[in-house]
């Protein structure tokens, strides 16, 4: 009788794995909760690249969490493994658009003493409610400096291609 039951129970778990409940199977899709792996480029619509995990390690994030830009999100959510997607993500979909009010003038005296300015550096900056977030300074006067808040793709259509490597299914 025990070798009926553990050959029943290695009938079963077989017919899981092959059914694929095992995880990773190639007829399963992406969806929120899980997490996924992928190559992707990204390219302006002038053909600039602007990032690409080709030949690097693949993107790691759990679809759904809000680690991506939503339409980043959006493109992997029913992706099977191994399938490749292009996609054009309009500036709302991305980093949004581009906002003159995110242009501030700041008292020079908001950066360390001694500290060199340039044109185009980028500088680490906090705000009152202590988020962390990366201006780029694009005026430099004797007593104030000019920065851009903006993310440097702000108001750009981004294209995405997008490989999903594997899906670790998540608890939902």
């Amino acid at each position: 009788m025990k070798k009926f039951l553990s050959l029943s129970i290695l009938v079963i778990i077989s017919t899981l794995l092959l059914a694929g409940c095992g995880g990773g199977s190639s007829g399963e899709v992406a969806k929120d909760g899980d997490t996924v792996s992928v190559h992707y480029t990204g390219t302006l619509e002038d053909g600039t690249v602007f990032d690409s995990s080709v030949g690097k390690i693949p993107l790691t994030f759990t679809l759904g969490g809000g680690q991506m830009i939503k339409g980043f999100d959006d493109a992997v959510r029913g992706m099977k493994v191994g399938e490749t997607r292009t996609v054009t993500l309009p500036p709302e979909e991305a980093y949004g658009e581009w906002r003159e009010d995110l242009i501030v003038m700041l008292d020079r005296a908001q950066f360390p003493i001694g500290m060199e300015l340039t044109i185009g550096q980028q500088v680490p900056m906090q705000n009152s409610a202590g988020m962390q977030f990366t201006v780029t300074i694009i005026e430099i006067g004797t007593t104030t400096v000019t920065v851009d808040a903006n993310h440097e793709l702000a108001g750009k259509s981004l294209i995405f291609e997008i490989e999903l490597v594997s899906i670790t299914p998540g608890g939902g």
